[in-house]
C-alpha cells in the first residue's frame, strides 16, 4: 500500500509516499523559515499564503521522487491538526481534492500522534508497547503512555509554555534570532550549564507529570536585567547553557520517573525539540542506566515532516478509521 500524506500545520509544506506504513519512499519538505526569521516568529497569514504557492510542486516533487505517479496511490493522508488554521485548511483542502479525483481513502492524522511515528519509520526494530512517549516541540509538551495503536493515556502536559516555546522567548529576549531551539543549543555547547541556577518549575509530587516552562523564562529575563551590560556580553553563553540545563534536566526527570512509575521499559522521543543535542544525550544516557530501552528518532524526522503522517495515516486505516470530506481543521485538536 502506498500513502500520499501531506503537513501544513505551521511553517513547513510536506508531502510523503510511504509504502506499508513504515518504508518512506520521499518526504519532501519546504521550509518557511528565512520569510519568517525577520518578525522573531511565525506569521499565521505569511504561512497559509507560502503554503499554497509550494504546495503542489512539493507533492510533485515527493511522488517523482518515489518513483511514483497519483494513479499509484492507494490512500491520502493529512494532518487537521494541532497547528495554524489557515495553514491546516491548505493541505486538508488539497487532500481531499486528490482523494476526490482517485477515488482513493482520505484519513485524517493528529500532528501529535503523527511526532510519535516518527520511530516507527525505516526502522528494523520500532518501539514495542506499551512505552512512554515525550512528545516536545514549539507548542506542545506531553508525557503520554502509548499502550497500542491509537490508545494513548496523557499523563502530563506543559501548563503553561512549551518547551520549544521558551527556547523561542528566551532566544527573542537575547536577540539570538529565530528559531531559538537550534541557536540556543549550538550556543550552549560553549558556555558552562552550571554557571547559574535557573529553576526546575513543578518537580514536587503534588503537580504529578506537568510542566511549566513560563517561569525559567521570567528568571532569565530577570537575571539579565541584573546583570550590568557589560557583563553580559561575555555570560550569553553561559546563560543559555544554564537555561537548556534546566529544561531539558525537567524533561528527562519527569520522563524517566513516569516509566518507572508506571513499570514501562521503552521510552520515546518524538517532537522538533527532539532535534536538541543535549535532550537526545541525557535522555539516553537516563534511560540506559535506568534499564529502559530508548527511541529517538533520525534528525530529519524530528520537525514537522509528511512521512510521519503517513505512517500514522498507515495505522489508522489498519484500525478501522477512515474520514470523509466534512473534514475539517481543528487548532486545538487534543490526541
Amino acid at each position: 500500500m502506498k500513502i500520499l500524506a501531506i503537513e501544513t500545520s505551521c511553517d513547513e509544506t510536506s508531502a510523503a509516499v510511504i509504502e506499508d506504513g513504515r518504508k518512506v519512499l520521499s518526504n519532501i519538505i519546504s521550509s518557511q523559515i528565512e520569510f519568517h526569521k525577520k518578525y522573531g516568529g511565525i506569521v499565521p497569514e505569511v504561512a497559509s499564503r507560502k503554503h499554497i504557492e509550494v504546495i503542489s510542486p512539493v507533492v510533485k516533487e515527493a511522488l517523482e521522487k518515489a518513483k511514483a505517479e497519483f494513479k499509484d496511490i492507494d490512500a491520502v493522508a493529512v494532518t487537521y491538526g494541532p497547528g495554524l488554521v489557515g495553514s491546516l485548511l491548505v493541505g486538508i483542502c488539497y487532500a481531499k481534492a486528490v482523494a476526490y479525483a482517485l477515488g482513493k481513502p482520505l484519513v485524517g492524522v493528529n500532528h501529535l500522534e503523527g511526532h510519535l511515528y516518527a520511530n516507527f519509520l525505516d526502522h528494523s526494530d520500532p518501539p514495542k508497547f506499551p512505552f512512554i512517549t515525550l512528545i516536545v516541540s514549539g507548542g506542545h509538551t506531553h508525557l503520554v503512555l502509548v499502550k497500542d495503536h491509537g490508545k494513548y493515556e496523557i499523563l502530563g502536559r506543559t501548563r503553561d509554555d512549551a518547551a520549544g516555546e521558551a527556547y523561542d522567548k528566551v532566544a527573542r529576549f537575547l536577540g539570538l534570532g529565530f528559531p531559538g531551539g537550534p541557536i540556543i543549543d549550538k550556543l550552549a555547547k560553549e558556555g558552562n550549564p552550571k554557571a547559574i541556577d535557573f529553576p526546575r518549575a513543578m518537580m514536587s509530587e503534588e503537580y504529578g507529570y506537568d510542566f511549566s516552562f513560563s517561569g525559567i523564562k521570567t528568571a532569565v529575563v530577570n537575571y539579565v536585567k541584573k546583570t550590568r551590560s557589560s557583563d553580559l556580553r561575555t555570560q550569553i553563553t553561559d546563560i543559555v547553557a544554564s537555561f537548556q540545563d534546566a529544561v531539558v534536566d525537567t524533561l528527562v526527570i519527569k520522563t524517566i520517573k513516569a516509566a518507572k512509575d508506571k513499570k514501562i521499559k521503552t521510552i520515546v522521543l518524538a517532537g522538533g525539540v527532539s532535534a536538541n543535542s543535549e535532550l537526545r544525550k541525557r535522555l539516553k544516557e537516563g534511560s540506559i542506566k535506568e534499564g529502559f530501552t530508548v527511541h529517538i528518532p533520525p534528525i530529519s524526522l524530528c520537525t514537522d515532516n509528511a512521512a510521519m503522517i503517513g505512517c500514522a495515516g498507515y495505522y489508522r486505516m489498519k484500525n478501522g478509521h477512515k474520514s470523509d470530506m466534512s473534514m475539517s481543521a481543528v487548532a486545538g485538536a487534543k490526541l
